[in-house]
């Protein structure tokens, strides 16, 4: 809201030339003829010290202070609105709540504001985004490593969630899902089995709705880890040793993994399921993943010949159908410790899980560069956030577009032997543009201000729009992170707004655009001014309620605030009874309004008041027409006009 302060025309001013003189003092002139002089905030605080208070009061006087960045004193009003009026307040003020007290470090205050924002919000992906930053505030005190922002995308979900795999614009990941194929529950982890499920990222790049993979992928025990050909049409994946409704075991009574094929049927599904010649009962063989070229598979396997608990290995993928003999990668990258979850990227880069290279603890996600003979490069430990001290694994990458997903177990998912999906970020350049416009009219509103606020509601930037109502800030926020924009227009006397955001991962441009709601005040219309709830009458009644004495009020301390204001009265019915009737009750109802007025010590003399009937009905509620009671109510008001 628009605050000023009262404006004095001073005719002796500094010799500074007469033009500008002339200038100041025709500035002056109109402000005080449009009553611009009329310092809300200070009538609203009148108004309550007087002992009168609403929801809609507590609300104008905060935002007056939020508006100003004037947090300790909007959190005042917005904690009394909220203890007060709680069934009044909305999503609006539990959000401006919250981002107070945010601001202004109370932070469990301000999350329980966020909770109840996020139940009210029409945007519930954008509200619970936003809530999910407080998780940050509780681990400030982690290293980030500012090449890459890591964010959790299965979050949420009641399951074990790894292993993702790119499929076109899906990602298809294991998931022990709540209601999985055969009822089954692992005995180790008490989950149930793991199917393959494929999800669509939605606009904040979760995978909020998963579907298990249609077809004859998905049996009674467990699905893991695929990889897509390029043209879709054939997926290698990890099974349990199960093949035509048995199950088999090795020399130690121990089911292995194996890896299995399948294709693309003509309606959809996967079907024509084959288990690959290399596979064999007495050890496992799991995680597979295909060279750019399509020509090799790589895999994990504890086979004979390996130089750990598992390595990975990789075999010639011949035609017709058939394979080269398992090829051991040697030393470089194989350990005496345990190897897995290999992916080879587009630019032939293998990234990899091991515990026997020095990491941060548990599984480490490491990349190495390869060519035909090999890796040929030094292996990379990509470090934190992407690496913790828990188990971090699965992770795929697409370098053009440099985002990317990832395993892991760590603080913050569902448990200590549940898994979670991250999405990774290598790289974030956000731009935030959009166009300042009039709410009513569409035209872009030059002159506005636009700041950019962080989620504490410090200001970062702002700009002024030009003619063309446009703004941009380019390169100065964070990715995955609420902030919010505020949208002025002070000159104008529009009413600020404000959109809450959420940037995304990598780098792209989010466009918001701001609707400034224009000013519908007529220049003398002080009810406008102050924003002045109806005052209503009862049917048939012309006694002040107690509803009305509160908006009253606000007429009171601007009168006691301005002398030189005076004020006529105008005091409405609605159609039911007869004209002449009505023409006297609204006389009584006028006069009643300036009465409370006088016995509150305001002169006679500077008050008017007159009863028009039904003579200004504000709606369709004329003689003969059938209206509900609410309908009729609107039209028993009172206004109050400025004389000149």
């Amino acid at each position: 809201m628009k605050t000023r302060t009262t404006v004095t025309i001073v005719t002796l001013l500094l010799a500074i030339g007469l033009q500008a003189q002339e200038m100041k003092v025709r500035k002056a002139n109109q402000e005080f003829n449009n009553y611009a002089y009329i310092d809300a905030r200070k009538i609203y605080l009148d108004v309550v010290e007087e002992g009168y208070e609403s929801a809609q009061i507590f609300k104008k006087l905060g935002d007056t202070y939020y508006f100003n960045s004037e947090y300790t004193e909007a959190a005042k009003w917005y904690r009394k609105l909220v203890a007060q009026y709680p069934s009044q307040v909305g999503a609006d003020y539990y959000y401006r709540t919250g981002q107070t007290l945010k601001s202004l470090g109370a932070y469990e205050e301000s999350k329980r504001m966020m909770e109840k924002w996020t139940v009210s919000s029409d945007n519930i992906n954008q509200a619970q985004n936003h809530l999910h930053n407080y998780a940050s505030m509780d681990n400030a005190v982690d290293f980030k490593n500012k090449k890459y922002t890591v964010i959790n995308v299965t979050e949420g979900l009641s399951s074990s969630d790894f292993g993702p795999a790119f499929y076109g614009d899906k990602i298809v990941y294991a998931s022990s899902s709540t209601d999985p194929r055969g009822g089954k529950i692992h005995d180790w982890s008490g989950l149930p089995y793991l199917d393959l499920y494929e999800a669509t990222p939605d606009e904040n790049q979760k995978l909020s709705n998963p579907v298990p993979l249609e077809g004859d992928i998905n049996t009674p025990y467990h699905e893991s880890s695929a990889a897509f050909t390029k043209d879709g049409q054939t997926v290698y994946f990890t099974r349990n040793n199960y093949m035509d409704g048995k199950k088999k075991r090795g020399k130690d009574r121990l089911i292995s993994l194996k890896i299995y094929k399948a294709t693309k049927k003509s309606d959809g599904s996967w079907g024509n399921v084959e288990e690959l010649p290399f596979n064999d009962d007495s050890y496992s063989v799991a995680y597979p993943a295909l060279a750019p070229d399509e020509k090799k598979l790589y895999f994990s396997s504890d086979m004979s010949g390996s130089l750990g608990k598992s390595d990975i290995w990789y075999v010639d993928i011949l035609r017709n159908g058939y394979y080269g003999d398992p090829i051991n990668l040697g030393s470089k990258i194989n350990t005496s410790e345990r190897e897995s979850f290999p992916y080879i990227s587009d630019k032939n880069n293998l990234y990899f899980s091991s515990d026997g290279h020095p990491g941060l603890g548990g599984f480490d996600i490491f990349v190495v560069s390869m060519d035909e003979s090999g890796p040929y490069a030094d292996i990379t430990n990509l470090k934190n956030p992407i690496n913790t001290n828990q188990d971090d694994f699965g992770f795929i990458m697409n370098e053009e577009l440099r985002i990317g997903y990832l395993s892991s177990n760590r603080a913050g998912s569902e448990g200590s032997i549940s898994d979670d999906i991250y999405l990774v970020s290598e790289s974030c350049n956000i731009t935030i543009t959009g166009i300042v416009s009039d709410m009513k009219t569409g035209e872009p509103l030059s002159g506005s201000k636009v700041i950019l606020m962080d989620g504490q509601n410090k200001t970062i930037s702002q700009m002024v729009t030009g003619d063309d109502g446009f703004y941009q800030f380019d390169g100065i926020v964070d990715c995955g992170t609420a902030y919010a924009l505020r949208g002025t227009n002070e000159e104008k006397e529009y009413e600020p707004t404000e959109k809450a955001i959420n940037t995304p991962l990598g780098d792209r441009t989010v466009n918001i655009n701001l609707e400034l709601v224009p000013p519908d005040c007529a220049v003398n219309d002080l009810g406008c001014r102050l924003d002045l709830q109806p005052i209503y009458f009862d049917f048939d009644k012309w006694n002040i309620r107690p509803d009305a004495e509160v908006e009253l009020a606000k007429i009171l301390q601007a009168m006691k605030a301005y002398n030189q204001l005076t004020i006529h009265i105008e005091s409405h019915t609605d159609s039911r009874g007869n004209d002449a009737y009505n023409n006297i009750l609204s006389e009584k109802r006028a006069q009643s309004t300036l009465e409370w007025l006088v016995r509150k010590g305001i002169n006679r003399n500077r008050l008017s008041a007159k009863g028009y009937g039904e003579s200004q009905l504000i709606n369709r509620c004329s003689n003969g027409v059938r209206c509900s009671e609410r309908e009729h109510q609107l039209n028993r008001r009172s206004m109050f006009i400025i004389k000149d």
